[in-house]
């Protein structure tokens, strides 16, 4: 079976840093697209930055883009975001997906999120 699991979450001040996790199992890691979506109660899931596993394509959302990092580390099947200078709209659950795809223009244009973890909370505040 496919899963997904998040952990890294935290509490942390504005301007600061932090760093969530995502492991994989049940599927092949290292041909996938994987994303990092957020959400806040009452609002639209959004999407904050995907990779293709198979060549480290990235492509992150306006609203983080120089501040995150998607990553990876393929021998754990971990996929990784770091979040610096964060501010406190980026509060929010952190929830990472996986769609199964053969190419960056796939993973691109035509990402089909099939599996989700259960989220991270992230807070930002003083």
């Amino acid at each position: 079976d496919v899963d997904l699991m998040e952990s890294g979450g935290d509490l942390v001040q504005p301007g600061g840093s932090l760093r969530i996790f995502c492991v994989g199992s049940g599927f092949v890691f290292s041909r996938s697209c994987m994303g990092w979506f957020r959400q806040v109660p009452g609002k639209e899931r959004e999407e904050v930055a995907r990779v293709f596993t198979g060549g480290g394509q990235t492509r992150y959302a306006d609203s983080v883009s120089g501040r995150f990092t998607i990553s990876l580390v393929d021998a754990k099947n971990t996929l990784i975001l770091q979040m610096d200078r964060l501010k406190p709209e980026d509060t929010a659950m952190y929830s990472c997906a996986r769609s199964y795809t053969g190419s960056w223009s796939s993973c691109d244009l035509r990402a089909d999120w099939d599996y989700w973890g259960q989220g991270t909370q992230v807070t930002v505040s003083s």
